[in-house]
């Protein structure tokens, strides 16, 4: 066996240090670009520059990133390789988060938020002004037109709109549409303020589980945004007792009392619906959210502007929603649908052959009574919507356009019957109802 001195140990010990220090000091230089590698082909040297200008904004987060074959002297790997020499920086956010907050940025200053008041009684039936309700808006104008919900200046006797930099604006009504829930206001802005507009996006392409997000004020908390998918389309939303919407968005997006009248967004931040109403028996979001899809605030908000009000397509009756006492009375085999009271002389529903009642009654309570009449066609389905109520028919209807044509399902003598019926205007609605003696229903 060798034996070592100390001298013997100490020069091998400076020697192995020497040595690591140089095999680090390589490492470093390797792993930071500094050092000239060979290519596999001719021996070119090629130098790879670590620094941010190397490095694509679009990579996955922690994935290698190749350079660009057009560098001089680049290294040549095999297809499906990783080339060596390129360092990817870490993003502080992740991929989802970094698409939340370009939304945001974008959109936040584009959404207001609506607070109104409504004319009150004191105790000594004096009027009076109180504070009444709040909820959001979108700025779809540089000229200071926002789109809502008709529900969230309902009653509102003044209107103020408030932006993202505190300022306020008295608003006023440009038009309002029940049947839709979307209404339209208009503020001034000062001439130096530039206001920030959000875009329409499309509806009609929007698929379950495509990635939403909202923005809106929930409780006053203004411009709060959350995130969640599409959880269902198409849905038809009785809001009230006259009012069904139809083709509603679904969403698990946290929708609360504030929302209303707010944008639902898609990824890049356009417009595809308002939110509207919540599902909940606790009056908080339960995760069922429902917003106007895009495509029919467009056209609504469109003829808003233009006309202020909504051009839709009528059939010129007067009609009454079927009750199990009216069926009862008149002897009638259904309890269900739309009562065909009037039919319009010279109109388009009249031409189809379309039949009102010749029997008058008095209808309704007794204090205010109304007269209708009995015998005519109970209207049963429009196209391929089944007509139950009044709700239902007035939403069959709701984006239908003057000229349009619609295929009824009557019930006419026990049977049913189809009619083809061209549209009217709202402008023939006009009815008179013909004078006769009636009897109490």
């Amino acid at each position: 066996m060798e034996l070592y001195t100390r001298r013997h140990l100490v020069r091998a010990s400076a020697a192995g240090a020497v040595f690591g220090m140089t095999v680090a000091a390589v490492c470093f230089l390797f792993i930071t670009g500094k050092i000239p590698v060979k290519t596999a082909g001719d021996g070119a040297q090629a130098t790879f520059e670590a620094n941010a200008e190397a490095v694509s904004e679009d990579a996955p987060e922690g994935a290698l990133v190749q350079q660009s074959d057009k560098t001089a002297g680049s290294l040549e790997s095999p297809v499906g390789t990783e080339r060596r020499g390129t360092i990817v920086r870490d993003s502080v956010y992740t991929t989802d988060e970094e698409q939340n907050i370009s939304v945001y940025e974008k959109c936040n200053e584009a959404v207001v938020n609506i607070t109104t008041q409504v004319q009150g009684f004191n105790w000594f039936f004096e009027p009076v002004v109180q504070d009444g309700g709040s909820g959001s808006g979108s700025i779809i104008d540089k000229r200071g037109y926002v789109v809502t919900n008709v529900h969230v200046i309902s009653n509102a006797s003044k209107i103020s709109i408030s932006l993202y930099d505190g300022s306020t604006y008295d608003g006023t009504v440009v038009g309002r549409d029940v049947n839709s829930d979307i209404a339209v206001l208009k503020f001034d802005p000062p001439e130096n303020v530039k206001l920030t507009t959000i875009d329409f996006g499309d509806s009609e392409s929007l698929k379950v589980g495509q990635k939403v997000i909202a923005i809106g004020n929930p409780f006053a908390l203004e411009r709060t945004m959350t995130t969640g998918i599409i959880s269902g389309l198409g849905r038809p939303i009785q809001e009230s007792d006259n009012v069904i919407i139809r083709n509603m968005i679904q969403t698990d997006a946290a929708i609360n009392p504030g929302n209303s009248g707010g944008p639902l967004l898609d990824t890049k931040g356009r417009m595809i619906g308002i939110n509207t109403m919540i599902i909940s028996n606790s009056g908080s979001s339960a995760g069922v959210g429902f917003a106007v899809p895009v495509t029919t605030a467009r056209r609504v908000v469109n003829d808003l502007l233009k006309y202020g009000k909504v051009h839709r397509g009528i059939i010129a009756i007067t009609p009454v929603q079927m009750t199990s006492s009216i069926a009862q009375y008149a002897r009638l085999d259904i309890s269900y649908g739309v009562l065909v009271s009037v039919v319009k002389s010279g109109s388009s529903a009249e031409k189809a052959g379309l039949k009102g009642g010749t029997q008058a009654v008095q209808y309704g309570s007794r204090f205010n009574p109304k007269t209708i009449y009995l015998g005519g066609d109970i209207i049963t389905g429009v196209d391929n919507i089944k007509v139950r109520t009044y709700a239902e028919y007035t939403s069959a209807l709701e984006s239908k356009r003057p000229g349009d044509t619609v295929m009824l399902t009557v019930h006419r003598d026990g049977q049913d019957i189809k009619l083809k019926v061209t549209l009217d205007s709202a402008e023939t609605q006009a009815l008179s109802n013909t004078a006769g003696t009636s009897t109490s229903l």
